[in-house]
């Protein structure tokens, strides 16, 4: 009977479709921002026939549960356009549940695709052209007329040519969004930007074109000072161009870390062989994998990749199942054992009845755990965003109301400027400066600093999802151990040297190609002690090797070989208290004597203990979750000072360990380094990947530790929860000044004090805010992180 069982693989995910139910997966393009999410949702939410949608903004998905019968994916599609975004329409529907739920793009590993590269040109064109016409245009609004060559009538017409290719082209992606979303009755963050930018750009080019208007305006609310200099008109282009340069960098950021969500998915099914070679009555055939069926009998060579899940009919080998289990050592197989598909064959030949193939192999399902994994993430709702919904209205409404105000109580000679003043000066002041750069400013700075402490954060998202963490799940292989065995230890027995044991040991070893040998091995070469070349080596599968060294018959491995030689062993004891400290020992005789054990182990890192011992001050919650025997398990925790340890965890019952623990109500953050843990890092609220493990389990997190230091763990959180304290003060402060502003920019102090604030001053403010903002974020880079 198979051990492994897999969960329908819609459970990975909150929709779970019903057996009358199709389920479709639609990549979304245009979307900008939370809010277009939300209302992709909504109107997908409203159609006949579609019971439960979800947008999910990080991968660009919408998934969508329908009833066949009153509705369709391509009156879906057109839902979605309707809104004036594109929907990229599925080959065919995914039916029910578990398998056949699988998605068209699924089966490509494709069905999240990175933005394409036609798009991230267009990002990229745009963001250089904006900035080198931007950066002249801050040089000019910076010498605050103190260089004579720029002091000069025109040159309020060489800024107009310089910040209407960056608005117009450039930033015409925010205009169109923020035109979508004005159709639709809704503001994003795309109206702010177009509010702000196109307000200052639209006074400016008035006090270009006609700068009379202007001139009467500043003058007469100066009450003498005068606002120009030398009879030119003080504009803002460069405000609105540096907003819209600053937005497509953070945009173009964002969209190569998200372009890389299905590269691990890609690297994935990578690792499924090609071909199998099948044994028919004609011989051993080499076929396409796909056209592999159950029941047939396939023959795999040392060395060679398994190309299904299966049953050995005969043979004996030891199968490394690292990708599987993230055990380092491979495990024996004789016949009746369970094998599965893309673990590599070491030493002996097999054949293997075909149990599973294709969409239902063990490799398959992992695949299709991460895949749901990073499609049930809820969107990252970004706080800028939710506020802009709200905020953009109310300033469009003050501005409409101050311009009337003014128009009905003004003497009439004055209507039009006062009106016009006022509700310029209102758009100005109100102009998303601040709000634009409150998060990405401090985002920029908190992943710059983790990046210099071997922290690479994937996106603001994850920064901010790590300071909410409240459990630590750590994987064991390579993440608190090195990942690979090393001699740990040597007991020799009565009239034995630990060096002679070792030398013997380890030229019998010569040969062998198991790990532990490799262990033996290297210990031995690390000693200086000479080696000699067996003169006769048998590997005895799951038992160990015999050999001839310098005339002298060795044995090497478990206990059982020993007994089928008739040698008595007289140290069991002492392998047993070496298995409770969580090593494996091989037992060593040499002439028909027992001479000693050689103990191997997966060390534990040198700064693993320091790590957890950090994080549980930290208030975390720490458990181990391991592919390993339960002994191993607990040796190690007892170690590193873990009270929680879950052992003998398959891979995909690692990702139902996260959500066993999330239901408890806890924000989980999962550590790993294999493929194997590439389920439960998608799974986790935050995945962190060691830099020293697969390059799967790397691309499937969310934070990767390039040194491979548990210790960056506590320093990440810590990280996130300083630049969230940031962004927040940013925000506060960005608030404080409009709200301050605002009242003022629509006249509440001229009846009382007779001050106008003119559009110059409402820009000075903008521009306060927008420096104090940034001085803010700046200081995250001089803070340590332990």
């Amino acid at each position: 009977m198979n051990t492994l069982k897999y969960p329908p693989a819609s459970s990975a995910v909150n929709l779970v479709p019903s057996e009358s139910l199709e389920r479709c997966d639609l990549p979304i393009e245009g979307m900008t921002c939370a809010s277009c999410a939300a209302r992709i949702e909504k109107k997908l939410g409203k159609q006949v026939g579609v019971k439960s949608a979800s947008v999910n903004f990080a991968t660009k998905v919408a998934t969508v549960l329908f009833d066949p019968a009153t509705a369709a994916p391509s009156t879906l599609v057109m839902a979605v356009e309707s809104l004036g975004y594109k929907a990229i329409l599925p080959t065919q529907p995914q039916v029910g549940t578990g398998l056949d739920s699988a998605t068209v793009g699924e089966r490509d590993g494709s069905n999240r695709p990175p933005p394409s590269d036609g798009h991230m040109r267009d990002l990229a064109r745009n963001l250089i052209l904006g900035s080198i016409l931007t950066l002249p245009l801050l040089v000019i609004a910076m010498s605050h007329g103190q260089i004579p060559a720029f002091d000069r009538p025109w040159m309020n017409w060489v800024q107009l040519a310089l910040a209407t290719p960056v608005l117009l082209w450039s930033g015409r992606g925010f205009f169109r969004a923020a035109y979508k979303g004005l159709l639709q009755g809704s503001a994003t963050m795309d109206t702010l930007v177009v509010l702000g930018t196109g307000a200052a750009y639209v006074y400016s080019v008035v006090a270009t074109v006609w700068p009379h208007l202007v001139t009467g305006l500043v003058t007469s609310s100066m009450h003498g000072h005068t606002a120009e200099t030398d009879g030119m008109v003080p504009v803002y282009f460069e405000a609105s161009a540096t907003i819209i340069v600053m937005i497509l960098l953070g945009r173009y950021l964002e969209s190569r870390a998200t372009g890389r969500t299905s590269a691990a998915i890609a690297k994935l099914i990578g690792l499924q062989p090609k071909t199998a070679r099948v044994v028919r009555a004609d011989g051993e055939q080499d076929v396409p994998i796909d056209t592999v069926k159950v029941g047939e009998v396939v023959a795999v060579r040392p060395g060679e990749k398994i190309p299904v899940d299966g049953r050995v009919e005969c043979g004996q080998s030891a199968v490394d199942e690292s990708m599987l289990t993230g055990e380092s050592m491979p495990v024996a197989k004789t016949a009746g054992a369970s094998v599965y598909s893309a673990t590599i064959n070491t030493t002996g030949a097999l054949r293997v009845v075909a149990t599973k193939v294709g969409e239902e192999t063990a490799l398959r399902q992992i695949v299709r755990l991460v895949q749901e994994a990073q499609g049930s993430k809820a969107p990252i709702s970004r706080l800028a965003d939710r506020i802009s919904g709200v905020f953009v209205p109310i300033v469009i409404a003050i501005a409409l109301v101050t311009f009337a105000v003014w128009w009905f109580v003004s003497p009439p000679e004055s209507r039009l400027s006062m009106s016009l003043l006022t509700s310029v000066s209102v758009l100005i002041i109100a102009c998303p400066c601040a709000l634009g750069l409150a998060t990405p400013t401090a985002i920029m700075v908190g992943t710059g600093l983790g990046a210099q402490h071997g922290i690479l954060i994937r996106s603001g998202a994850a920064l901010e999802g790590a300071g909410r963490l409240t459990t630590i799940m750590l994987d064991k292989t390579g993440t608190i151990t090195q990942g690979h065995p090393s001699l740990a230890g040597l007991i020799p027995a009565p009239g034995f040297g630990e060096s002679e044991i070792l030398r013997f040991a380890a030229s019998a070893e010569l040969n062998s190609e198991h790990p532990i040998a490799a262990a033996i091995i290297r210990g031995a070469r690390e000693r200086g002690l000479p080696l000699n070349e067996p003169s006769w080596f048998q590997t005895v599968t799951g038992h160990g090797v015999e050999a001839t060294v310098n005339g002298r018959q060795v044995l090497v491995g478990a206990g059982e070989l020993l007994d089928q030689h008739g040698v008595t062993r007289d140290m069991t004891e002492q392998a047993d208290a070496q298995a409770s400290e969580g090593r494996t020992s091989m037992f060593v005789a040499i002439d028909g004597r027992e001479a000693g054990i050689i103990s191997v182990a997966d060390r534990v890192k040198p700064e693993s203990i320091e790590a957890v011992a950090r994080m549980r001050k930290n208030g975390l919650r720490v458990v181990m979750v391991t592919g390993d025997n339960q002994r191993t398990a607990d040796a190690v925790a007892r170690q590193i000072g873990i009270d929680q340890v879950f052992a003998r965890v398959l891979p995909q019952d690692k990702a139902d360990r996260v959500r066993q623990v999330q239901a408890q109500g806890q924000s989980v953050g999962m550590v790993g380094d294999g493929i194997n843990d590439a389920p439960a890092l998608a799974s986790a609220d935050i995945g962190m990947a060691m830099g020293t493990g697969t390059d799967i389990a790397i691309e499937s997190s969310d934070i990767t530790l390039l040194r491979g230091d548990l210790r960056n763990v506590p320093r990440a959180i810590s990280l996130s929860r300083a630049t969230m304290r940031t962004i927040k003060q940013n925000l506060f402060w960005a608030f404080v000044y409009n709200v301050v502003g605002i009242p003022i920019a629509a006249g509440v102090l001229y009846p009382v004090t007779g001050w106008l604030l003119s559009p110059i001053i409402a820009s000075a403010s903008m521009a306060f805010s927008s420096v104090s903002v940034v001085v803010n974020s700046l200081r995250l880079a001089h803070r340590g992180l332990d």
